[in-house]
């Protein structure tokens, strides 16, 4: 496939889990990509190393999302390396299982820092990046927005602020021709979930789970992975300002 073939994409949190399947997805349709990562240097480099051996281009660059001089660092790094930018995912994303008597403003600050600062630093550093044609900028958010699930205030709430971010800046961010989506995945299996302990193969909470989504699994990186591709995709040229729910069915 090659929908992508000679556009340039940065992917933040890039070096496992749902940001490393979306960095290979655009890759396999032709993107050049650069793996975003804060701290998992070695998971960067071999999703890189997959990438390349497949015959696609990417390099890994680190930097924290929500320092600003990271930031433009990196996107320095995408100028040098590849050029124009056409495709921005916000991936990056921290959360903690947290009931409110147990809250801490630090962990409050850590996870709005990462999950809704990050990415406007992101965005705003981008647009000087960006080519004459503007293109694609897709925020990956969290079925928690809608869901609610007890224990991640913190996360849900910092997840449905990027979904209003999203809305505006598809307003905002429309005379520069960039279009601004969300992808907001569901229950999904991953390094970060599995490392949680939140959905253990054959455990009671995956049974529920999968009994309640009607599509009747879990997700995968690769199902978010897709959608992002279409997304950053002339398909959906038509589409901006819409928080996609990518959830196999769960409400």
């Amino acid at each position: 496939m090659s929908k992508l073939r000679g556009r340039t994409a940065l992917v933040t949190g890039a070096s496992k889990g749902i940001g490393a399947g979306v960095a290979k997805e655009l890759a396999a349709n032709g993107a050049a990509v650069v793996v975003n990562y804060a701290t998992d240097q070695a998971g960067a480099e071999q999703v890189v190393q997959e990438i390349t051996a497949a015959g696609g281009r990417a390099v890994a660059v680190p930097a924290d999302v929500s320092n600003a001089e990271d930031v433009a660092r990196l996107f320095e790094r995408v100028k040098s390396t590849f050029g124009p930018l056409d495709i921005l995912v916000n991936c990056a994303g921290v959360y903690q299982a947290m009931p409110i008597v147990e809250l801490t403003p630090e962990e409050f600050h850590r996870e709005f820092q990462v999950n809704l600062l990050g990415p406007m630093l992101v965005i705003r550093e981008s647009l000087d990046h960006f080519g004459s044609n503007g293109g694609s900028i897709i925020n990956i958010g969290s079925g928690a927005s809608r869901s609610h699930p007890p224990g991640y205030s913190i996360y849900a709430a910092s997840k449905a602020g990027l979904d209003a971010v999203t809305v505006v800046l598809a307003k905002e961010l429309a005379p520069r021709n960039l279009r601004v989506n969300s992808v907001n995945p569901g229950a999904t299996l991953s390094e970060g979930t599995k490392a949680a302990g939140l959905y253990g193969v054959g455990s009671d909470l995956e049974k529920q789970l999968v009994a309640m989504t009607p599509l009747g699994r879990m997700g995968t990186p690769a199902d978010i992975a897709k959608v992002v591709a279409f997304l950053a995709s002339d398909d959906s040229m038509w589409l901006t300002g819409e928080v996609i729910f990518a959830t196999g069915g769960l409400r």
